[in-house]
């Protein structure tokens, strides 16, 4: 249930604490607060009551129903007397109004009973009695209003207000600790992509300009050490490649014997063929820019191209808009999957194009002995082959590899899968980015 990313999670953690924090104080404020209220009431009943008294007592009898009627018009309070057989609903049982009673009961008297309802006729209900000695028992009614808490409006939208700025303050620090991960992440990713990012900015809170820095320093390593070893790798080319050709020469015009000559011929090719590799796997994270392609297209060419050689291969593609791929790289990659098809696995080999809830799946497929799925992510790594076919290999088992690097470079992924009906599928997946 916990969001996934940091900022959703700090600035959760951040709400609470807010939200808690402002129940805790409003419940302290209630609790201090019911105490004078609870007292205020209480006065305000009790001045109630002996006005009442004084005005029975000195006002002539003839006058005290203009009297009541007075006080019930002007103040809404009522004077009833007490009948044994009244129907009393006591007032709610909460600390607020067990105050009320305890100071009424000091002010006016040990017998006071308070009632929120008697009789079926809801209000603030008071008793008393004109003196201490006389057994007549008088009810006052003011209205239910004056035994209630209430919060002011104004106080509810002053704490809304507090609230809410409380909760962006903590939005705005939430999102300050996480945009600078946020942005390492990114460059992260595209360090893993091999690609070089943009040096993060070194500001902020110490911790994170050391962070900054130790990465910024890391991904110009890497950027540093990349290129060496592209240079050292075009360098043995370049001075592997004259030897050979040299060779090949010598080998043409010096050799009589046809077979020692074509042996010689077919070494030199393949020692071409290793260098060839050992620049595809130094080349596949460097240069080239995405852009929009249309990969059937792009893969049918390949097809046909094939075909002219003499290597029949089935194909089959969904329609697809154009995509931004690197597609010199992206070549490379399906020319290696389709090259250990037919090295490999023998039989028919089949390409297929497809698209795979927001993924773009390439699909090769062949008939051959398939491989272990133990052996599956080892076969991904570099100078890496399947031991039963290490006797008869001719690459240096970076074709695999050189395919997963370019579906990192496309933010996706290489999966050896079992070919349904036998043999094995090389799917290499891609993100579908329009």
């Amino acid at each position: 249930m916990m969001p996934r990313t940091l900022l959703a999670r700090t600035f959760l953690l951040l709400a609470a604490l807010v939200i808690l924090t402002t129940t805790a104080w409003l419940s302290l404020f209630r609790y201090i607060e019911a105490e004078p209220r609870a007292r205020e009431t209480a006065q305000l009943a009790a001045s109630a009551v002996n006005l009442i008294r004084a005005a029975l007592f000195a006002a002539a009898p003839e006058k005290r129903p203009a009297l009541f009627s007075d006080l019930s018009r002007r103040e809404g309070i009522r004077l009833l007397p007490a009948e044994a057989d009244d129907r009393i609903e006591p007032m709610p049982d909460s600390r607020f109004h067990k105050l009320i009673q305890r100071e009424l009961a000091t002010l006016i008297g040990p017998h006071t009973r308070v009632a929120a309802e008697v009789d079926g006729v809801s209000g603030f209900w008071v008793s008393f009695r004109l003196d201490e000695h006389d057994e007549d028992e008088y009810w006052l009614i003011l209205p239910r209003e004056r035994a209630t808490r209430s919060i002011a409006g104004s106080w509810l939208i002053w704490g809304l207000l507090a609230l809410l700025l409380a909760l962006a303050v903590a939005w705005l620090i939430a999102s300050r600790i996480s945009r600078p991960l946020k942005a390492m992440a990114d460059s992260a990713k595209e360090v893993g992509h091999g690609q070089c990012p943009q040096p993060l900015p070194e500001s902020g809170a110490e911790e994170m300009r050391l962070l900054a820095s130790a990465f910024n320093t890391m991904a110009s390593d890497l950027e540093r050490h990349e290129q060496d070893r592209s240079e050292v790798l075009a360098g043995i080319s370049h001075d592997l490649r004259t030897p050979l050709t040299r060779l090949r020469l010598e080998a043409e015009m010096s050799v009589a014997d046809e077979a020692a000559r074509q042996g010689i011929v077919d070494d030199i090719e393949q020692m071409e063929a290793v260098i060839s590799q050992f620049m595809d796997y130094a080349r596949t994270e460097l240069g080239e820019t995405p852009v929009a392609t249309d990969l059937a297209a792009l893969l049918s060419g390949m097809v046909e191209r094939l075909r002219q050689r003499g290597r029949p291969i089935s194909f089959t593609a969904d329609d697809l808009p154009d995509l931004p791929l690197r597609a010199r790289a992206l070549t490379r990659a399906v020319t290696n999957l389709i090259d250990n098809a037919l090295k490999y696995g023998g039989g028919e080999v089949s390409l297929n194009l497809k698209k795979q809830a927001g993924e773009v799946w390439i699909e090769v497929g062949d008939r051959g002995a398939g491989i272990p799925e133990s052996e599956a992510e080892r076969l991904k790594r570099p100078f890496t082959r399947l031991d039963s076919a290490r006797s008869n290999a001719t690459g240096t088992g970076l074709g695999l590899a050189i395919v997963e690097r370019i579906a990192r470079l496309h933010d996706g992924r290489l999966e050896l899968l079992p070919n349904p009906g036998g043999g094995l599928l090389a799917r290499l997946v891609i993100a579908c980015r329009t």
